[in-house]
């Protein structure tokens, strides 16, 4: 990846905060909490892993596939758009 000090910095960040919610679930389903209140903090992990995997497709097409795309290999340029098909799909899958 290349991501920017700053984009790095935020990106660690969701990634603890996720953490910690999944931590919060854990521990609520250990203590049999009220159903909707686990899927409301399920939702909040879901939701601050949601936003890491943006940051990262984002630059992942303006740095590796905008790469591909200027360059003059065909088949790299091909490649890397059935890639790019590929894991937005994928990612894009609830």
């Amino acid at each position: 990846m290349h991501l920017s000090s700053e984009d790095k910095r935020r990106l660690l960040s969701r990634l603890r905060r996720a953490e910690g919610q999944v931590a919060a679930v854990r521990r609520m389903v250990e203590e049999d909490a009220y159903c909707v209140d686990v899927l409301t903090q399920v939702a909040a992990a879901r939701g601050a892993l949601a936003g890491v995997g943006d940051v990262v497709l984002r630059n992942h097409v303006e740095t590796c596939v905008s790469g591909a795309l200027r360059s003059e290999d065909e088949e790299a340029r091909i490649d890397k758009i059935d890639e790019l098909i590929d894991i937005v799909t994928r990612y894009r899958r609830p």
